[in-house]
């Protein structure tokens, strides 16, 4: 088996016969099914009212956590494609004897992409340190000695790459396997292949996070092993190197944040118009049409001329990047993200400077961070108070309320306490930001 036949491993939960490629119904191929299966997925629903940029903003055409996914996953189609194109064209054994096709390629970096944020609490990622900081600094703390080092280093440092993967894959409602995604998609969706413990911070890039909860520790090891990702060796603990798809999901989530949260900046008059010019020139010198650009009379579509060329020309640089240093990724040394490599790096390092403090940084912005983390924290207390209380059979009117309102989906008698401050923290995150506010209000009888 080429390890590239390994790597694009249509694997499915719960299979007992290998899937061959070549076998596939190619008017619904697996790794298309995968994303069909996000789509129609709740928690990718609910990514429609959940923060991007400006949280709960009231402003039409800044992107939600929704749209930017869907954009991410265009991005990462043409991202795949290439390079699909370009790997058929150097192995094309996995054509003639195999059976894999460009659009495979593409297809499993599109289903990756569009589920890459489908783990984020609500709020942006002031909701991730919400969660955290309950645990790791403020009442949660009580939970330590109960628990193992791992669930609670889990919970203190909550990752919404960790929680996306336990979305997908975790089994619920008789649904065996959670949506049954291909391991070569799961592998591709999985940017950090570790868990948070040992914590072994590195300058590496697959080290920056960790992908997957203790919950769903050994799920991960037999999808690791499936599609042949290589152990980091010495690292004290099963971690791995990359998918190599893993680098263009993140490059796909790279060129549209950085170049679309830019977009949103100025739309919304965060950032002056001009700046676009000066910071995007020397990425589309190639491709831009002054004349066209002249006759745009609007800012909005003057800055959506700009991005379309910006990001087509950074997909050539991502592609280009990658096959360049394609035998290093297969053999897990590759230890940065594509756009680092860029000739575009110091204009990109420059844009984002700007969207920090511009947009990020922007008064909307921490404003409605901080309620974002009030509302985050108080609820996590009420759930797990709650829950507490009842298992020591303490619990008040209000906790008995609070249970049969919020939590009754959950079967807590059969559950270990780091399950259930895992299950509670995890259906807090899913919550769009509309909702986290609703159920807020509703604890603080602010509803009437």
């Amino acid at each position: 088996m080429s390890q590239w036949e390994q790597l694009l491993s249509l694997r499915k939960q719960g299979d007992k016969h290998k899937r061959l490629r070549h076998e596939q119904d190619e008017t619904r191929l697996g790794f298309e099914v995968d994303y069909d299966r996000i789509v129609f997925s709740s928690a990718f629903r609910s990514l429609q009212d959940k923060t991007q940029v400006i949280p709960l903003s009231e402003t039409d055409f800044v992107h939600t956590r929704l749209t930017h996914s869907l954009e991410v996953s265009v991005v990462g189609r043409s991202l795949g494609r290439e390079v699909g194109k370009a790997l058929i064209q150097k192995y094309p054994d996995l054509e003639t004897h195999h059976g894999y096709k460009i659009n495979d390629f593409g297809a499993i970096v599109a289903a990756a992409s569009i589920a890459h944020d489908i783990g984020n609490p609500p709020f942006g990622h002031s909701g991730e340190n919400a969660l955290s900081d309950y645990f790791k600094h403020g009442k949660g703390k009580r939970f330590q000695p109960e628990i193992n080092s791992q669930a609670y280093q889990d919970l203190c440092t909550f990752e919404g790459n960790a929680n996306g993967f336990k979305l997908l894959t975790e089994s619920k409602n008789g649904t065996i396997g959670g949506l049954r995604l291909s391991y070569a998609t799961l592998a591709a969706f999985t940017k950090y292949p570790k868990a948070s413990l040992p914590y072994k911070p590195t300058k590496n890039v697959e080290d920056k996070k960790y992908g997957f909860f203790q919950g769903e520790e050994n799920f991960f090891h037999e999808v690791a092993e499936e599609v042949g990702l290589e152990p980091v060796k010495n690292a004290g603990a099963k971690r791995y190197h990359r998918h190599p798809l893993a680098f263009l999901v993140e490059a796909a989530d790279d060129i549209c944040y950085t170049i679309i949260d830019f977009e949103d900046g100025i739309n919304l008059g965060l950032i002056p118009e001009e700046l676009a010019l000066e910071y995007l020139s020397k990425i589309i010198s190639k491709r831009i049409l002054p004349e066209k650009y002249a006759e745009l009379k609007t800012t909005q579509n003057r800055i959506a001329y700009l991005r379309s060329l910006a990001i087509g020309e950074l997909i050539s640089e991502a592609v280009s990047i990658f096959m360049e240093n394609e035998e290093v990724i297969l053999a897990g040394e590759f230890h940065t993200d594509l756009l680092s490599q860029s000739k575009y790096k110091a204009q990109i390092k420059d844009i984002i400077e700007v969207s920090v403090q511009r947009i990020y940084k922007s008064q909307e912005v921490m404003d409605k961070e901080i309620a974002g983390y009030k509302i985050l924290t108080s609820m996590l207390h009420d759930f797990t108070s709650a829950i507490e209380n009842k298992l020591s059979g303490n619990e008040t009117n209000f906790d008995d309320l609070v249970i049969n309102n919020f939590l009754s989906h959950l079967d807590l008698e059969d559950m270990s306490t780091e399950k259930w401050l895992m299950e509670v923290t995890s259906y807090i995150a899913a919550m769009t930001d509309s909702e986290a506010l609703r159920t807020y209000k509703k604890l603080n009888g602010n509803n009437l």
